[in-house]
């Protein structure tokens, strides 16, 4: 009875141990020129360090065509169930293409970046991604 115990014990210390050291997901710093709640494109395709070319706290639609190096799309947007993930869409040699995006820090992307020579048509709020 006594060895059950000690062997019970071990094993929820063992866990506990386990589950404290288990990574957390962590918030990547909001831009600097994306304040928290918004979805903001900048024109560079290897950060978010430059002024945001859009920002908006609703949907976006319009034609901004990309940066000559492409642009990145950064999902700054908070836990509202329903309406925190983004779907962006753009044109690209005449198809449309479009991809969901978490909001920061995920799980999964909530950052894209789309290459030059296309067009940005769209950015609007949505519920959870599909995949």
């Amino acid at each position: 009875m006594h060895q059950r115990i000690a062997v019970t014990a071990a094993l929820s210390a063992a866990l506990v141990a386990v589950l404290a050291s288990a990574p957390t997901a962590s918030a990547e710093p909001s831009p600097p020129d994306c304040p928290p709640g918004n979805v903001c494109v900048f024109d560079s395709n290897v950060g978010t360090d430059g002024p945001a070319v859009i920002k908006s706290t609703g949907n976006w639609r319009g034609s901004h065509p990309t940066g000559i190096v492409g642009s990145t799309i950064f999902n700054n947007g908070t836990r509202q169930p329903g309406h925190d993930h983004i779907q962006a869409t753009w044109v690209f040699n005449g198809q449309t293409f479009g991809r969901c995006l978490h909001f920061n820090p995920g799980p999964g992307d909530y950052k894209l970046i789309i290459g030059n020579k296309a067009t940005l048509t769209s950015l609007t709020w949505r519920g959870e991604c599909d995949d």
